[in-house]
């Protein structure tokens, strides 16, 4: 296991172009790490960097202390899982496996390299597929021979290039459950690069959000979802994506499409000398006023609904709005930055099944203004981040990791031990 350091880490190629722009991060013993963004905003090109298969243009990386700029790759012990799974069409799994410690050309016997490989491939669930060759097999099979070879490396840390982009949906699910299981087993230093945001939510300690080259929040899962720092942050997190809604800012109310929502004095300074702003709504905080019950302070709204869709297990309802023109350019903006084909001006709600909404009908919805963002529509800046809460949350986030790691221990020392 290891700490992986970047200090202000940046890629600049031979024509100028710079991909990577003054990362610093640091990454804890034992932890997951996730790197997500939009495509090209520089996620592979780091973690490319970090295993030595690119240059470091400016900055330090540091493995446990020791800078490790000038590594060969095969210096810096560590084990690299490709998108393309990368194994040899030739060999059997086993021989796939084994093969980076053939490589140490008898460093490791021949006895230690049978136990490795069978303990990965009892992790792995390959017992069965050891003589096979990899054409024979499926491409959730293949992710895991690559992954068995990662792990008898005994390497400090794991490092994986969006490895389940291959695989279909169901597939991909499977692989995400056995990816946490390993790492946590394993205790291994793990750094992850994928543009998916499920997986981003669901596998890492933390999330590093990269646009463009540049780090925009690095946290939790969770202080990413409910804490967002920018406009960005709220717009990548989250499925369905977060609603954005220009608000005019008349005395201390905001004047929003369908409704209106005031404020105190003590937001009245952040948002002075703005006459638009942004708000952040997520889909799953607007309720159906004719099955729930409002919250005390609730804000009402009624709304024509376009388009619903029911998927059992609940109904999304779109209800179209009219942007203010002064605040579409940035939402255009943002929906580049997003890889979206032109933001539409909807509004998504995700409401409980039994939800009797319909299309084409005027209906009534609630939502609690606490759960708003406020946006700077220039500078994309939260204007509502408690910074408070996502200390909290940071702090929660921590000793969960800590603690599914001490039971990973546990359960692999109890697993071991003599009966």
């Amino acid at each position: 296991m290891a700490q992986i350091q970047l200090k202000e880490i940046g890629k600049t190629y031979a024509d100028g172009y710079e991909a990577v722009k003054g990362v610093s991060m640091d990454i804890a013993d034992g932890e997951f790490m996730i790197l997500v963004g939009p495509s090209g905003c520089g996620k592979s090109t780091l973690l490319r960097m970090v295993v030595g298969l690119e240059d470091i243009s400016s900055g330090d990386m540091l493995i446990d202390g020791k800078r490790v700029n000038e590594l060969a790759p095969r210096d810096r012990n560590l084990s690299m899982v490709f998108q393309n799974y990368a194994l040899y069409p030739h060999l059997t799994v086993y021989e796939n496996i084994a093969f980076p410690l053939r490589l140490t050309k008898g460093a490791v016997s021949e006895e230690e390299i049978k136990r490795r490989v069978a303990d990965a491939a009892d992790m792995l669930e390959l017992n069965d597929h050891l003589e096979r060759k990899p054409a024979n097999l499926s491409g959730g099979q293949r992710q895991r021979v690559a992954m068995g070879r990662a792990i008898v490396r005994d390497a400090d840390a794991f490092l994986f290039d969006e490895p389940l982009s291959n695989l279909d949906a169901k597939l991909r699910g499977q692989m995400r459950t056995e990816i946490a299981r390993m790492q946590r087993r394993l205790g291994q230093t793990t750094i992850y690069v994928t543009h998916d945001q499920t997986e981003a939510m669901t596998l890492g300690d933390r999330v590093t959000v990269l646009k463009k080259g540049v780090v925009q929040q690095i946290a939790s899962p969770r202080e990413l979802y409910e804490q967002p720092v920018n406009l960005f942050v709220a717009g990548f997190i989250g499925s369905p994506p977060m609603n954005f809604l220009p608000a005019r800012v008349e005395g201390n109310t905001l004047q929003l499409p369908f409704c209106e929502v005031s404020f105190g004095d003590e937001f009245a300074g952040k948002v002075a000398g703005k006459d638009l702003v942004i708000v952040g709504l997520r889909p799953e905080f607007i309720k159906d006023a004719a099955i729930q019950e409002p919250m005390e302070n609730a804000i009402h709204f009624e709304a024509d609904v376009d388009v619903t869709e029911w998927l059992g297990n609940e109904l999304y309802a779109y209800v179209p709005f009219e942007a203010d023109p002064s605040v579409q350019a940035k939402l255009d903006e943002l929906d580049r930055d997003l890889d979206g084909e032109g933001m539409r001006t909807q509004m998504v709600v995700n409401l409980e099944s039994r939800s009797r909404v319909r299309e084409g009908e005027r209906a009534k919805f609630f939502f609690d203004p606490m759960l708003m963002h406020v946006f700077d529509p220039e500078t994309g800046e939260n204007l509502t981040r408690n910074e408070e809460a996502a200390a909290k949350i940071a702090a929660e986030s921590e000793e969960d990791r800590k603690r599914a790691l001490d039971r990973a221990k546990r359960m692999e020392a109890e697993a071991s031990a003599p009966a």
